[in-house]
């Protein structure tokens, strides 16, 4: 069973830090959120996998996945709880870039063209990553449903989703967490 209140407190007691960081959008931030040491915790990975399924409901689309790496230990734990529930799913990988070998694909895993997916993402700021991982996997022919983040840190990466047509789901906000994010620009 998803439980909101035990991501939160793994998020903070393991993810949160405060300081000056400089973020993958290139905006600056005093705070960051590395999920790499939730989404490759098991309870961590257990918990987002279930909230995840849990905002899927009982339709659920052929396949989830996103950008290398973050993305990978989200869609792994998604396919795995899915299968616990005995719910058919499969997994796919966003490369950053295509391979220069073998057949020199983009996108890896079980997947064929016409194949409905959802884009998972760890932490959304501006959208970028999961937006080009969308780009990547339209070429390929996959139709996006939409995307789930585990954290939406409201800085305009909802609004980015929305305008590209896409709508954003997430587990969790950076209000969450008592933070304010900053005014809109």
């Amino acid at each position: 069973m998803y439980s909101k209140d035990a991501l939160i407190e793994i998020v903070r007691e393991r993810a949160l830090e405060f300081g000056e960081f400089t973020l993958a959008s290139g905006k600056q931030a005093s705070y960051y959120l590395d999920c790499r040491k939730v989404t490759l915790d098991s309870r961590g990975a257990q918990l987002i996998a279930r909230g995840i399924l849990e905002i899927l409901g009982d339709t659920l689309p052929d396949a989830v996945g996103g950008m290398a790496i973050g993305a990978d230990p989200i869609s792994a734990a998604v396919i795995t709880e899915a299968a616990s529930q005995e719910k058919q799913l499969r997994a796919f990988i966003v490369r950053k870039e295509a391979k220069e070998h073998g057949k020199g694909n983009q996108v890896e895993g079980p997947v064929a063209a016409g194949d409905q997916v959802v884009i998972v993402e760890d932490v959304v700021t501006t959208g970028g990553s999961s937006l080009k991982a969308i780009e990547h996997v339209e070429a390929a022919g996959l139709t996006v449903l939409g995307v789930i983040a585990i954290i939406d840190r409201m800085e305009g990466g909802r609004e980015n989703f929305e305008s590209a047509g896409y709508q954003l789901q997430t587990l969790l906000t950076i209000e969450d967490f008592g933070i304010t994010p900053p005014a809109s620009e």
